[in-house]
């Protein structure tokens, strides 16, 4: 059970930037900073790959609308990547069967994915192009100290990604009701606004 914690936090930064969980990982383990990443992740055509993707993720996660476009495609490749990492991490510890394992990083990464893109979508809704480009930015520095953080922490790292999961959940429910409420008014307004205009229309008729 001692690789469960970095099976949770990796497979919750895969929900975020899959492709940064791997390329940060294979770089710990080919650096020999940790023994804890398999063989398969220091490859260095799975560094390359890893590492392209993460900069076109880069790139496209701050831009408006194309980022959601983004998160739509990896809804199921971000889940599979927690899953595949947390299997390979248990196969290297030999301490956690590889379906639990694959189990627990998928879950987490699916629930991590949904309030990034669920928050991302809400952010949309502003015009500015800042906030995105703000979130992201977090969101790729967060990964990246909290999967460093877990290589000599997990325990700790997988608290702090616990508690992120869910005060992420409960902002996503707060934004998207903020959100419902400010377009029943605005259409609620647009129809008093043409209720209007057809009453003062009547009697020119």
């Amino acid at each position: 059970m001692s690789v469960l914690p970095l099976v949770f936090t990796s497979g919750w930064a895969s929900g975020v930037n899959a492709y940064a969980v791997v390329l940060l990982l294979g770089v710990f383990g080919a650096t020999g900073v940790t023994d804890q990443v398999p063989d398969a992740l220091q490859r260095p055509d799975v560094l390359i790959a890893a590492g392209v993707l993460f900069l076109c993720e880069a790139v496209a996660d701050k831009i408006p609308y194309v980022d959601s476009v983004w998160d739509s495609v990896h809804t199921v490749i971000r889940p599979i990547a927690g899953a595949v990492v947390g299997a390979l991490l248990a196969g290297q510890s030999g301490s956690l069967s590889d379906i639990a394992a694959g189990a627990v990083g998928g879950s987490s990464a699916l629930l991590s994915h949904v309030v990034k893109a669920g928050t991302r979508m809400a952010v949309n809704t502003s015009p500015e192009p800042f906030s995105n480009i703000a979130l992201s930015t977090a969101e790729d520095l967060g990964v990246a100290a909290l999967i460093s953080f877990a290589i000599f922490h997990p325990l700790a790292a997988a608290i702090i990604a616990g508690a992120l999961l869910l005060i992420g959940l409960v902002i996503l429910v707060v934004l998207w009701r903020q959100i419902r409420r400010f377009r029943r008014r605005r259409a609620q307004r647009r129809e008093e606004k043409r209720l209007a205009a057809a009453g003062g229309a009547g009697p020119d008729r």
